[in-house]
């Protein structure tokens, strides 16, 4: 178990909480510190090819009707933001030289585990509060309090009160007591928080100008911005002819109130199935009562992966697991099922193997051993089925609709992008008394799975009855009505 600081102020401590709670349980490390015995940070998260350095800092900008506005403004600017801004600069230094990075103060406990320094992106993340108020007082037009940003070629110098200019040949990342808790809980996956922060930066410097009146506003334009070509969400364009980009205030408020946000955000509850599997296991870890073939702070183990998936696809998984653990089959005191999911990376596939099986065989000392290595004939017929395959995730649960509660979940992970004739050869022979994917009655679903779920469309029929989402439709299909015209 690896002991972590808590973080020091209210602020800190609320930064590392949402850290914790939504995507960075096991990543996250609050106040580390240099060895000279410096804080390197408030809190550094460390995940596959990210590095995320967070730097919280909290002053009151004063309402003091005798002084210089501008004065005030420009004082409250270089102690809250221009500072951390240089130590920001200096803290991704230091990471990339390689000096040691400790856990506590006395410098008696090493960050617990190594990473490219030299390859890794760092994304540079200050957390600025106290101009809120100041800022609403300021102008009614202020929808939020929140600091207007300019990426440009700057040197960061005096700007008018409440725009902070960053120079986006070293850019980092302003948020405020406002915006933080949008970015990070509507972006609460690793995968969805990196990826925008990536395409923030490559905006940034492809752009002459990148400006916004909030980072709730730039990130409402990114997720309704999608580009056919890269198939991916951009700020302004891929197009070269695009020299900067302006975003209005109330682009964040005008989608939030839409109808696709609060509808998608009602289909992504069934999402957090799959944090909360995440989580459990992480528990265990941290615990230290983990088992398997599992290092998950290293990368190797089935969670790692797991916790690669973006939001939207973590929706259309969970659906899927819960879907085949209702559909389980009520026959006989021994049956298995095998459901095999893509995942949201190229090549590949999550095996979720239910097992049913009698008290005696259960009650047996060796029973999760056993289970265990059913789990892996499962993954390893998958890779054989389908050869494209480079990874297989395993899952190993006893089916849920006959288990008394206590059920413990077995993970494996199969790297196979190398598998050898003896490989195969002895997967196959293992799986001749399981026949996983090779029986008649396989069956094959195609699904299309987006980022955002409109509305369904209620006909008038429905909207005179007054009929619920779960209630049976008029249209007499015999489904519930989020079914028929979801």
């Amino acid at each position: 178990m690896t002991n972590k600081s808590t973080g020091v102020t209210t602020t800190e401590r609320m930064l590392a909480d949402f850290c914790e709670r939504s995507f960075l349980k096991l990543w996250s490390y609050p106040n580390p510190y240099k060895d000279d015995g410096h804080e390197l940070c408030d809190l550094l998260a460390v995940f596959d090819n990210d590095v995320f350095i967070f730097f919280d800092r909290e002053a009151a900008l004063p309402d003091d009707p005798d002084k210089d506005a501008l004065v005030l403004w420009d004082r409250w600017k270089r102690n809250v933001i221009d500072r951390q801004v240089k130590t920001a600069h200096g803290a991704e230094r230091y990471i990339r030289s390689g000096r040691t990075i400790f856990l506590d103060g006395k410098r008696e406990k090493a960050f617990p585990f190594e990473f490219d320094r030299k390859l890794v992106a760092v994304h540079k993340i200050i957390v600025a509060h106290g101009a809120k108020e100041a800022c609403e007082r300021a102008s009614p037009q202020n929808v939020y309090g929140s600091l207007a940003i300019t990426y440009a070629q700057s040197d960061g110098g005096p700007s008018a009160p409440f725009h902070i200019e960053i120079d986006k040949r070293n850019p980092v990342h302003i948020l405020d007591s406002h915006n933080m808790p949008i970015v990070l809980s509507e972006l609460d996956t690793v995968s969805d928080f990196a990826t925008y922060l990536r395409e923030k930066v490559r905006a940034a410097s492809a752009l002459d100008y990148l400006s916004y009146c909030g980072e709730e506003d730039l990130l409402g334009h990114y997720l309704l911005n999608y580009d056919d070509t890269t198939k991916r969400q951009v700020i302004g364009s891929t197009k070269q002819e695009l020299t900067g980009v302006m975003i209005g205030e109330g682009e964040w408020r005008g989608f939030s109130h839409s109808g696709v946000y609060k509808n998608t955000k009602e289909e992504d509850r069934i999402s957090y199935f799959w944090d909360e599997l995440i989580q459990r296991t992480c528990q265990n870890s941290v615990d230290g009562t983990l088992g398997g073939n599992s290092d998950i702070l290293r990368g190797q183990s089935a969670i790692y992966e797991m916790v690669k998936e973006p939001r939207f696809m973590r929706r259309g998984l969970a659906d899927k697991m819960l879907t085949a653990v209702e559909r389980f089959p009520d026959t006989g005191s021994f049956t298995r099922q095998v459901t095999l999911l893509p995942s949201f990376e190229k090549n590949v596939a999550y095996i979720l193997l239910q097992l049913r099986v009698p008290e005696p065989l259960r009650s047996e000392p060796d029973f999760r051993e056993k289970r265990l290595a059913i789990l892996e004939i499962a993954c390893g017929a998958a890779k054989n089925k389908f050869p494209d395959l480079v990874k297989v995730i395993g899952i190993g649960i006893e089916a849920p609709k006959f288990s008394d509660g206590t059920n413990a979940e077995d993970f494996i992970l199969m790297p196979c992008q190398t598998w050898t004739a003896e490989q195969r050869a002895y997967y196959t022979e293992l799986n001749k008394n399981w026949n996983f994917f090779e029986t008649p009655d396989l069956k094959q679903h195609e699904d299309r799975i987006t980022q955002f779920v409109q509305p369904p469309r209620v006909s008038k029929r429905a909207t005179d009855k007054k009929v619920g989402r779960n209630d049976p439709c008029p249209c007499g299909s015999g489904k519930k009505y989020k079914k028929c015209h979801g």
